[in-house]
């Protein structure tokens, strides 16, 4: 039996955010200030996460907050013609003076003394939250190009190094995208993503879905891809339109929501993997029917 028109339309809703939108001004203004050792003009602060896609739901805890330095670039020249290559070449010669291990360096001394009980961890810093203020997660990141064939042609993202790999990744594209999405199905795109992520956080709880198999990023990728005549209807319709159209394509079409890496694939540091992918349609269905 389908859940009910009401339970979709509680988990469609958005929550109250002032709380997290509170703790990233107040973390942000901190990372912008003057005294930081590193060069706060070469310093972009934003959200990303459920909070910067405005996608968040009642059980999200962790403001996710990028600090990337602007001064230098990481960069894939993989797709340059041999002649753009030689041009990028004599345009940049050689490393910039400060790059990422020492932008790194700062960031994390900064936080470190900004806040108590930080935690150093793979990917992010950890910040406690005290006082009102909720936990934050700080990935500190360089800029990232992906260029095209000529080489004043590319991609702006992120990059940061994680167990000694490099990952590229483009929140700022993920989030126009997702806006994007949600203007062009009447405003019901990030509502269905929020029903998606609660029957998620609902099937964690009663022990019927693992934590970690399906993240947030993933699951807005996924609907991401869902063409926007599926977004219509009422919560039951919409779900069932979006869920079958996902579960009879092949899911190595799909594309992240930035549309810059696949979405499914194995071994890939920034792809969910096939049988997470499995796993996590499959406990949908079995939800959905129960």
């Amino acid at each position: 039996m389908a859940i009910e028109e009401r339970q979709l339309e509680t988990w469609a809703n958005h929550p109250s955010s002032k709380q997290f939108t509170d703790t990233y001004q107040s973390i942000r203004a901190n990372l912008l200030d003057p005294a930081a050792p590193y060069p706060v003009k070469n310093v972009q602060v934003f959200l990303q996460g459920s909070y910067g896609n405005d996608t968040n739901v009642y059980g999200d805890s962790d403001v996710d907050i990028v600090l990337q330095h602007t001064g230098a670039f990481y960069y894939d020249s993989s797709r340059l013609t041999p002649k753009d290559l030689e041009a990028f070449k004599t345009i940049y010669p050689k490393d910039a003076d400060y790059g990422y291990p020492q932008f790194k360096q700062h960031a994390e001394a900064w936080i470190t003394r900004l806040y108590n009980d930080t935690r150093l961890g793979q990917k992010a810093v950890f910040v406690p939250g005290n006082n009102g203020r909720r936990n934050a997660d700080i990935l500190v990141c360089e800029s990232f190009r992906r260029y095209n064939s000529t080489y004043d042609s590319y991609h702006n993202g992120v990059a940061f190094f994680s167990g000694g790999k490099r990952i590229e990744n483009f929140p700022k594209q993920h989030s126009d995208n997702l806006t994007a999405k949600h203007q062009a199905t009447n405003n019901n795109f990030k509502r269905m993503v929020r029903v998606f992520k609660n029957m998620r956080n609902s099937m964690i709880e009663k022990k019927l879905l693992a934590e970690g198999i399906a993240p947030s990023y993933f699951i807005e990728g996924m609907l991401w891809n869902v063409p926007n005549d599926r977004f219509f209807g009422n919560y039951r319709e919409m779900w069932a339109a979006c869920f079958n159209w996902v579960n009879s394509n092949d899911p190595s079409n799909l594309t992240t929501g930035s549309g810059m890496h696949w979405l499914v694939r194995d071994n890939e540091n920034v792809c969910w993997p096939s049988a997470n992918f499995q796993t996590f349609t499959a406990a949908l269905k079995k939800y959905w029917e129960m």
